[in-house]
This record gives structure tokens, sequence and C-alpha cells, in this order.
């Protein structure tokens, strides 16, 4: 089998990505965004991707996933090293681009490196929950009108190249997630009583990158806020930490519907 690096970003996605592997995948780290509780193999910046690419090379690596969260780094021109040169100009017309077109651009580099690159759903399959309710409380009958206006939602933002989340109470949509993510998000949502969270991949969205999350933190938000339970789209979110998140959202009394959309 080849062997799989990851570029690891922030959050808890990396490390149970990780886990999943069978083999120790290569831990690569973009400065100033190191993964949690993981510790890198390689360090790099923008500027050394070049270098990066020959590095990985060098270790025999064929295959790359790229999982959790990384910001557009400011480019240092005078950091960029001799490999990276002949980068530069795919570089900066990618960082023109929306998030999506920016990562399809960074994934086009290393497979024309010879590097295909894979989702993390495809390199941990576990982290995909099959379809249903997981939880003891189930959906009221509302709640399907709302993940219907969340669908929506979803495809208003996948057109502005926005988040991947929103907070629906009723037929009203009172927060959409912004550059901060949907932790931040929930935690700066009104006192509530009732409402979902909606959670989807952006429809069109390359999955190999930026496929959205849920976990213990989210679940935690959820409960804080007063919501009354959260919907997914089957195939589209991945789940971290199943048993902990779920016995969260069991002593809560919220659910959890991972729903196949229309």
């Amino acid at each position: 089998m080849t062997r799989l690096a990851l570029i690891a970003g922030q959050g808890a996605l990396p490390g149970a990505v990780a886990k999943a592997c069978a083999t120790a995948p290569v831990i690569c780290a973009l400065q100033g965004f190191a993964p949690d509780r993981l510790c890198p193999d390689l360090t790099f910046r923008l500027e050394t991707l070049g270098t990066l690419l020959a590095q990985l090379e060098g270790l025999g690596v064929a295959r790359l996933c790229m999982c959790g969260t990384i910001r557009r780094p400011k480019i240092d021109p005078a950091a960029i090293d001799d490999a990276t040169r002949p980068l530069v100009p795919r570089l900066t017309q990618a960082l023109a681009l929306g998030d999506d077109g920016a990562l399809r651009a960074v994934i086009e580099v290393f497979e024309d490196a010879g590097i295909s690159v894979i989702g993390a759903h495809q390199a941990a399959p576990d982290l995909l929950p099959a379809p249903g309710v997981p939880t003891r409380a189930r959906p009221g009958p509302d709640v399907a009108a709302q993940a219907a206006l969340g669908d929506r939602v979803s495809a208003d933002q996948a057109a502005d190249d926005l988040g991947q989340s929103c907070v629906i109470l009723g037929e009203t949509v009172i927060a959409r997630e912004g550059d901060a993510g949907t932790d931040a998000m929930i935690s700066q949502l009104p006192e509530m009583s009732g409402g979902i969270l909606y959670k989807a991949e952006k429809p069109g969205q390359d999955r190999r990158a930026d496929l959205p999350v849920i976990g213990p933190h989210t679940a935690d938000g959820a409960i804080a806020a007063g919501l009354s339970g959260i919907v997914i789209s089957a195939g589209g979110v991945m789940l971290l930490e199943r048993d902990s998140t779920i016995a969260a959202l069991d002593a809560a009394g919220l659910f959890l519907w991972i729903r196949e959309r229309a």
C-alpha cells in the first residue's frame, strides 16, 4: 500500500483520521496551524510548498489527505524558496479564488506532482455515520420543513462560498456560519428554546477537502444554546467521537438526525 501523508490543520479531525489509518501517516503541518494532539513529522509554509513536495516524494508518499482547519496564510515573498518559485503563479491565482476554488487549485498542485489526494472520509470511512436517528430523542413533525429550509440556505451559502451550517427556529434562519466556524456561530446565539442546528456539505463542493464535521464540542454548544437537536446530511458530514457525542445529546434530550437529502 502506498504511503499516506496528512496535511493536518487545527481541530480534532486530523487525530481521528490518523488513528483510523492502518499504517502511521506522515503528519505535515502548515506553520501556525498545528493539529491537536499530533506531533508533526514535517512543518512547512506555503512559501516552501515545493520543498514539501520533494520531501514527500523522498518519503515514498503517493497519497495525501487534507484535514483540519486552516485559514489562508499571508505570503512573504522574501520567504519563497527556490523549489517553490515555479509554483508562484499557480499559488497566486489560487489565493485569489474563493475557498473552494483555492482548495481545488492546491489539490491540482499535489496531483501534478504525482500525489493523489483523497478525502478524510475516504481515509477514515467510519467517520461518516449511517442515515438515521442514533439518539433516544427523535425529531418532531416540524423538523422536516426546517431541514428543507436548511437545504435552501446551504445552496445559498455554496453560491456565496460561505459556511456549511445554520441555525433555524420555526420558519426563521437565526444564524448562518461565517469564517469563524460552526462552534463560534453557536456560541454567539441568543438564549433559545428549541430550534435546530443544520449542517451539510456545500452542494457541488470538492469532497476531498473541507468536508464538514460535528463532534462533542458541537453537541455541547447545541445543548448550551437551548436547541432541540442537530440535523446533518448523510454522507456529507463526519461525526467525531461518536459515542461521547451521542451520550451528551441523550443526556440533554436532544436529537441527532442523519438525514438523506431529497
